[in-house]
């Protein structure tokens, strides 16, 4: 329940969006040294089993760590596994767990636990999205798909408090970065066990990661304390905050009267703000995508996926969004290996038109109607209307928009992906397997319904193939059937990271793959 005191109403726009409110400091000659953020909405699960969105995924990134880390230059490097082994040619791993790390409630955290979370992963019974992660664990897939009825025989196992054991069906040039990845961090199957779903309540939870999840007011804040125990040290930070405003423009208002302290910046708002000192712009390994669920008319139709594809003028994106934004046909985005920008569908208007003549739908009559699905952030409705404009504009298509709040679009899109929809992925690991690997048919993220052992084939060949050449090829091809035989889903822009952050914020992450990862934050103090 949210306190009586302290409700901070700044104009019309917040009795719209929400409202806000701002938590009193301690007083004294030390004040609290407080980070306030804002997430844009509600994490939809803290489980890290279940979490797939990105808000989820930053909250559990400061609450919990793994196996490994990224440095620096994004290279994987020993985190809460001081080493580790590799054997058998790539198929073996052996981590050596910290003697030191520990969980928020004092007890060691060892292999067993490890070795639960990724089976509880696997379980069909969790239905995690994320499972096909882990496929490349001996039997991980064939437990996952029920064919395997036996955990112990699936390729994750303790040797002993500190010694993991990991034994890959495949050699997997990537793996130690993908254990940097929430789904793989350890689990408490007592805490499990005893709580439920409700293991993950600020009451219940125990992490292992630099801050504690001391308050969460749902639909309106989180906020986490530093951890007493947490292997590295203390953050130098004592709170964060983190609101759940889903109106841009509400945000950047809160940003400007001292109420956050880092805050995305609207589209319309960039050109005010880019020259000032406060403000960041960096790239980051994020594409946006229209994806269409095959199985369902008229989109079960490649070339009317493909006409689709071929009518977005993908320039525009940029303009509007006036952020640094890149037009993209390519699936696996600029800054990362096997980037091949001449691939994918080019904005083609005659050709949109030919294909959807083919089709049966010459002009776009007799095409039946058809519902972009988006959720009610104002940017993804910002991107929704260009797209509208131009499926009119180019196809003679009248497309209708509906938006839904972020936790219900998600869970329209994992349990029945409507025909026509907008989403955008984020590099969870920067290899482009985890692009790729997304529209395998194993793959609980892929919403398309599309399935293609040729595909499949091409992406598992890739991820154990070390010669470079050789496996950009293998991308190249995938990436042909992807988008341009099928046309299951059509890239449009990558995205860019445009915020403001205060100056006495210092070591603010601004990494590609956009981890906000806040143990290394500090606070200075103001100049009066």
């Amino acid at each position: 329940m949210i306190p009586r005191w302290g409700w901070i109403v700044l104009g019309l726009g917040l009795l719209a969006a929400g409202i806000f409110l701002a938590v009193p400091e301690r007083t004294g000659s030390a004040p609290e040294r407080v980070l306030r953020l804002n997430v844009g909405t509600e994490p939809p699960t803290l489980d890290w089993s279940l979490a797939t969105d990105s808000v989820s995924l930053t909250v559990i990134s400061n609450l919990m760590e793994g196996l490994t880390e990224f440095d620096e230059q994004l290279n994987p490097r020993p985190n809460l596994a001081e080493r580790w082994e590799i054997l058998d040619n790539g198929r073996r791993y052996l981590f050596h767990l910290r003697k030191d790390a520990i969980w928020s409630d004092g007890r060691p955290v060892v292999a067993e636990e490890y070795e639960y979370s990724w089976k509880r992963l696997l379980d069909p019974k969790t239905a995690a999205e994320y499972a096909y992660f882990l496929y490349d664990v001996e039997g991980a897939e064939a437990f996952n798909n029920g064919t395997l009825a036996d955990p112990e025989r699936v390729g994750v196992k303790a040797l002993g408090p500190l010694l993991l054991e990991v034994r890959l069906r495949k050699p997997v040039v990537f793996f130690p970065a993908l254990v940097t990845f929430p789904i793989t961090f350890p689990q408490r199957p007592d805490l499990i066990e005893r709580y439920g779903e409700a293991w993950t309540d600020p009451a219940h939870l125990v992490v292992n990661g630099p801050f504690l999840l001391d308050r969460w007011w749902h639909e309106y804040k989180i906020e986490l304390t530093p951890n007493p125990r947490y292997v590295k040290g203390r953050p130098a930070i004592d709170r964060i905050h983190l609101y759940m405003v889903q109106e841009g423009s509400v945000a950047l208002t809160l940003y400007e009267t001292g109420d956050l302290d880092v805050t995305a910046i609207p589209p319309v708002a960039i050109p005010s703000y880019s020259r000032r000192p406060d403000y960041v712009n960096a790239p980051v390994l994020r594409n946006n995508y229209v994806g269409f669920n095959v199985t369902k008319p008229p989109f079960h139709d490649p070339r009317v996926r493909r006409a689709f594809g071929h009518a977005i003028d993908r320039s525009i994106f940029p303009k509007i969004l006036q952020g640094g934004e890149l037009p993209a046909t390519s699936w696996i985005p600029l800054g990362m290996f096997a980037h091949h920008p001449s691939l994918g569908l080019s904005f083609d208007p005659a050709r949109a038109k030919a294909l959807m003549a083919e089709a049966g739908y010459p002009e776009g009559k007799g095409f039946p109607s058809a519902t972009l699905e988006i959720s009610t952030d104002p940017v993804a409705r910002l991107i929704a209307e260009e797209l509208q404009a131009q499926w009119k504009r180019h196809l003679g298509m009248q497309v209708a928009i509906n938006t839904q709040e972020w936790k219900v679009f998600l869970k329209r899109v994992q349990q029945d992906p409507p025909p026509l929809f907008r989403l955008g992925w984020g590099a969870d690991y920067p290899d482009p397997d985890n692009f790729m690997a997304m529209f395998t048919s194993g793959s609980g993220n892929n919403h398309t319904r599309w399935l293609d052992e040729r595909f499949d084939t091409l992406v598992a060949r890739a991820a154990m193939e070390a010669d470079r050449r050789r496996r950009q090829a293998l991308y190249d091809e995938a990436q042909r059937l992807l988008l341009e035989e099928t046309a299951a889903i059509v890239p449009i822009f990558l995205s860019a990271q445009n915020r403001l952050v205060r100056p006495e914020v210092k070591n603010f992450p601004h990494d590609p793959l956009d981890l906000w990862i806040l143990k290394r934050v500090s606070i200075e103090e103001k100049e009066n």
